[in-house]
């Protein structure tokens, strides 16, 4: 099967790859033709996942299409942008048509989730890796950035953290739960759900936001820096699920949700005059500390002391000595 044969089989025929609202020219052509509203900004972000390195050499490809679009469409929500498209550039070593027809059925499930159209990419040959670039708009100047945390913000997050890391013991088949546990956690980590209406209910109040990919310290230290402030952490205020520490002794737990990353929900600095409208209106938001003078991110304990740890996350290219 070809390249071109390739793409019309399993991708170019998906429903999410058909046009529609913000899509003029779709699959077919040199490039695609997206059409932004009035007054809106392109919003553009891409990732690259690699087998063996962003997930397991062997896997469900049905599970490998959805966790490839969510973690990218998560930096959507991340900027507060509004959904529109995405492209896939896909490196096979071989051509399996199963495998194939799996994850262009798991990317088309998550496409149509996040309000996300194929418009393009590129198929070629070589070690399995996959690379997206998503496209979203945003009102210009309302999109949400890492540099403008006030001291007096409070550090929030959209949800639970640590369940993306809690579940790669069980992703690499090296420890076992019961399924009531099993099944939320690698839901989790298959399957994250893009806070993309989170994102955007956030503009014109948060003053900074990311989404957690790295480890909450890490993630958190780009705020810092990019904002010259200092964000502390308190870590009994961690919000962990009833499954993580169904797998996990607790100080473990919090290990994961501060270090672990894969978590993909958003970490905002917001003014206080804002949370209470927010929670009433039913988001899953969870004050876990605050912004003040300095730089860098501290972590205490609940007599305020300092237990910042060495480990903050992980990254690809760390040296060793």
């Amino acid at each position: 099967m070809g390249e071109f044969e390739l793409i019309r089989n399993y991708f170019a025929a998906a429903p999410c790859a058909q046009t529609g609202e913000g899509v003029a020219l779709g699959i077919g052509d040199d490039c695609a033709l997206l059409t932004l509203p009035p007054g809106e900004q392109l919003a553009v972000s891409t990732d690259t996942l690699v087998a063996g390195v962003h997930f397991p050499e062997v896997c469900d490809p049905f599970l490998l299409g959805q966790r490839a679009l969510a973690v990218s469409a998560s930096d959507l929500a991340a900027m507060g942008a509004a959904p529109s498209a995405f492209t896939l550039a896909l490196t096979l070593p071989s051509v399996d048509a199963g495998w194939l027809q799996e994850f262009a059925r798991g990317l088309n499930v998550m496409a149509q989730t996040c309000s996300l159209r194929l418009v393009g990419g590129d198929t070629t040959r070589g070690p399995l890796s996959l690379t997206l670039t998503v496209f979203g708009h945003v009102p210009a100047g309302q999109a949400l950035t890492r540099s403008a945390a006030q001291v007096g913000d409070l550090l929030c997050v959209g949800g639970d953290l640590g369940e993306g890391a809690g579940a790669l013991a069980l992703v690499l088949n090296q420890r076992t739960a019961p399924a009531a546990i099993s099944e939320t956690l690698l839901a989790r980590y298959w399957s994250p759900q893009p806070q993309l209406a989170l994102g955007q209910a956030l503009r014109g109040k948060a003053t900074a936001a990311l989404d957690i990919s790295d480890g909450l310290l890490a993630d958190c230290g780009h705020i810092a820096l990019a904002s010259g402030v200092r964000l502390r952490i308190e870590r009994e205020r961690l919000p962990l699920s009833a499954a993580l520490l169904g797998l996990l002794e607790k100080d473990a737990a919090q290990r994961a949700a501060l270090s672990g990353g894969d978590d993909y929900v958003l970490a905002f600095t917001l003014p206080p005059e804002f949370l209470s409208g927010l929670l009433d209106a039913g988001w899953p938001i969870r004050v876990i500390g605050a912004v003040e003078a300095g730089q860098g991110v501290v972590l205490t304990d609940a007599d305020g002391q300092d237990i910042t740890p060495l480990t903050r996350g992980y990254q690809h290219f760390r040296e060793t000595r």
